[in-house]
């Protein structure tokens, strides 16, 4: 019989401060989307109506950083590479997209030790998606 090895919760979902946190973190992800210049390119990729993808996010952001899991009740795995693959994805886009989220970041998490933890993980989320190469 095989110990169990025990895997600790991700306490990220805490630390940020729940659902309303995520909340704000994206709202302020897709506000410096639909306003900042550099962002126009992936802006580009979504409707005009981003309540749907701003719902999805949450529900994935929830439970990516240890919350309910609902993403996964609802949508299946997230298979994020696999759900991008439509998408033609870059270094430009990557940027973009991280632009977006490390503003995002300053603005609604306050912990800098979190803060950056959480961009170093954004960054690697970001570069799993990329399937273009220049």
């Amino acid at each position: 019989m095989q110990p169990r090895v025990a895997t600790l919760p991700n306490p990220h979902f805490a630390r940020i401060g729940g659902e309303e946190a995520v909340q704000r973190l994206v709202d302020a992800f897709y506000q410096r989307m639909d306003t900042l210049p550099e962002a126009a390119g992936i802006r580009r990729l979504h409707g005009a109506d981003l309540s749907e993808i701003k719902a999805t996010l949450k529900l994935y952001l929830v439970e990516w950083l240890g919350g309910p899991k609902n993403y996964s009740a609802h949508r299946g795995p997230p298979r994020l590479r696999a759900r991008h693959l439509a998408f033609a994805i870059g270094a430009a886009e990557r940027d973009a997209w991280m632009s977006c989220m490390r503003g995002a970041l300053e603005e609604v998490v306050a912990d800098e030790a979190l803060r950056g933890d959480l961009e170093r993980a954004f960054l690697k989320v970001a570069n799993a998606v990329l399937n273009r190469i220049p």
